[in-house]
């Protein structure tokens, strides 16, 4: 084992370089000629491509920080198809916390002191995508994020529903494995609870308005039965082979036992925590700007989700100027459909009128599957390269759907299974079907899906890569996903093309709103009134959206941002193009580096420009 170096050893460059100079003669003075392929004359050798210190450096660090993140981060190795610490959950203790932070700072300093002039582009891109996901993970924990470990929709508790689904059931070990993690959660949820005390204390909470109810998804844990629970799942089906009939009742006993002894008290005593002590203590404020620190906490995460240097005033005026354009194109069509009443008599009757809305859950579900195979077939003539995993159309959860989102898209973990796009069926009456092909673009293909299953399935990156989200350029693509549905050939009716302008709309609003919220002194009934005159989303939606920005400071910003960058850069390739402009070839470059900083997307789209008008003038 190696053995980290501090940040204060000034040395540790020099050694690290010293090693890896060592590792580069050897490599020279010790070439070894590879077998010869069947088809290759005895005497051909292959050529070896030599590294300079520096890219060895990196790579060893590389592998040596993901190696090292697997291990703190259990749950994240089993999504990321690491299997090797699957009877583990994160060790949340003060002093765990404080020593991964402190590691995570050491291999700051050493990334920060490579020497980026020897690097390759593609080096470059790997070296900073690290050091964003390590300064994030630095800058959350020096900002007590640890402390609200829960949002409006979701939170810890929320989140271990999803261990049956990453964890593979296959052999003896697997399940020995899973035994072992629900024994561990009262841990967990202790070490949880330990945290959010210490929020209390700090005034450090999420806002008292948002969690009205939100005991309601703890309680759906809590069952009489305990193979009713949703953790029994994994043992609910025959032996798989390999494991005998004996073998398996004891296993299914020794979860049952788990589940009744350690999961359902874990659950209970988060309840009672919530109900007796959390919510009621919870701060009357809703902007992060509030609690300790807050604005420069929300400053941190407008950069870290938008990837630019807008502060947050020019991205609520930008906000603003894409509200007033978009209302224009909205105004448009009540125009054209002869509407007699206003704007707001317009989205009302959107909202009431029964011919809208699906009358049953497998209603809405069938549309949205139709919507979705309606684009799987548009899609090689949108894109050249199309990924091999397929996606499937699911409901969302009950346990969480009353405070959800409309429709999301969940990755897989594994190869072996699909992604899913995920439609919330939970009040039928605020699920309005005019928005449903901008819903199922975004969050399905050519959205979500497309993009996330292609990043997964590249093989020439490091895994902090291949496993890596960056929100500006995900949900900036999931938006542009939405319009490239008006060139084929959706939104056909006036009132899904208003649906569209809707969505976008919604995301322009969020622009405004966040900010307005977190650092502008905005109310959320402010807000609220905002996004609903603005929008004809269901006033249950609007609600629910607004206290998701509410609990999850600047999130909500890089949809927008996203877009606006990629059909700025569309315009820019298709002006400089102009017939040589592809645009099946221009979607390939945007997704092929995966998920990028969106100035890494300028400059990888600008080099293609390039690159092109250099082709075509030889």
């Amino acid at each position: 084992m190696r053995t980290n170096i501090a940040p204060s050893d000034k040395k540790a460059p020099f050694k690290r370089s010293l090693l890896l100079l060592s590792m580069l003669i050897a490599v020279n003075g010790c070439q070894q000629t590879p077998p010869p392929h069947a088809s290759q004359k005895p005497e051909a050798t292959a050529a070896v491509t030599l590294k300079n210190p520096s890219q060895l450096q990196l790579e060893q660090l590389m592998s040596e920080i993901w190696q090292h993140r697997q291990r703190n981060e259990p749950i994240g190795a089993s999504y990321n198809g690491d299997y090797r610490y699957n009877h583990l959950l994160p060790d949340l203790s003060p002093q765990a916390l404080a020593l991964y932070d402190q590691q995570l700072k050491a291999y700051r300093s050493e990334l920060q002191q490579i020497e980026r002039a020897e690097l390759s582009n593609k080096d470059i891109i790997n070296l900073d995508i690290l050091l964003r996901q390590i300064n994030d993970r630095i800058d959350r924990y020096h900002y007590h994020a640890q402390q609200t470990p829960l949002t409006a929709e979701s939170g810890f508790h929320a989140s271990m529903a999803f261990l049956p689904s990453v964890m593979p059931f296959k052999k003896a070990q697997d399940f020995e494995d899973y035994i072992r993690r629900l024994e561990a959660l009262p841990r967990y949820f202790e070490q949880n609870i330990y945290w959010m005390k210490q929020g209390i204390e700090a005034g450090n909470t999420l806002p008292k308005a948002v969690l009205s109810g939100y005991e309601q998804g703890i309680s759906s844990f809590i069952v009489d039965d305990a193979k009713q629970s949703l953790f029994y799942k994994p043992v609910s089906g025959e032996a798989p082979v390999g494991i005998d009939a004996a073998q398996y009742t004891q296993i299914q006993q020794r979860v049952e036992r788990a589940i009744s002894e350690k999961v359902i008290p874990a659950y209970q005593g988060y309840f009672d925590f919530m109900v007796k002590q959390y919510i009621p203590s919870a701060r009357d404020t809703i902007g992060v700007a509030d609690t300790p620190n807050g604005t420069e906490y929300y400053a941190n995460r407008a950069k870290y989700y938008t990837t630019t240097d807008m502060t947050p005033e020019q991205i609520h005026q930008l906000g603003l100027k894409e509200v007033k354009r978009i209302r224009g194109e909205m105004s448009q069509i009540i125009k054209s459909l002869n509407f007699d009443g206003s704007f707001a008599d317009f989205v009302a009757f959107l909202r009431t009128d029964p011919q809208f809305y699906a009358k049953t859950p497998e209603a809405l579900l069938k549309q949205a599957a139709y919507i979705a195979k309606q684009m799987d077939a548009k899609l090689p003539s949108l894109f050249k390269t199309l990924p091999r995993q397929p996606y499937g159309v699911a409901p969302v959860p009950d346990h969480l759907a009353p405070k959800y989102t409309t429709g999301r898209y969940v990755g897989s973990s594994r190869d072996d299974q699909p992604g899913y796009y995920w439609v919330n069926t939970y009040s039928l009456d605020k699920r309005p079907l005019y928005v449903l092909e901008a819903l199922t673009l975004h969050e399905a293909v050519p959205g979500h899906h497309l993009q996330n299953a292609l990043n997964r399935e590249m093989t020439d990156v490091p895994p902090h890569r291949q496993y890596s989200y960056i929100s500006a350029f995900g949900e900036g693509w999931g938006l542009y996903s939405e319009y490239l549905g008006l060139e084929a050939g959706f939104y056909q009716d006036p009132y899904s093309d208003f649906g569209r302008l809707t969505y976008e709309m919604w995301r322009a609003c969020r622009l405004v709103v966040d900010t307005g919220m977190h650092v502008m002194g905005w109310s959320r009934d402010k807000a609220i009134d905002f996004l609903a005159s603005n929008t004809a989303l269901s006033t249950h939606n609007v609600r629910t959206e607004i206290d998701r920005y509410i609990t999850w400071p600047g999130q909500a910003l890089s949809y927008k941002m996203g877009e606006l960058t990629i059909k700025r850069l569309r315009k820019e390739a298709e002006t400089a193009l102009k017939e040589n402009f592809d645009l099946r070839q221009f979607h390939d470059e945007v997704l092929k580096n995966g998920s990028v900083p969106l100035n890494v997307l300028e400059q990888q789209i600008r080099a293609y420009i390039e690159s092109t008008l250099a082709q075509k003038s030889q």
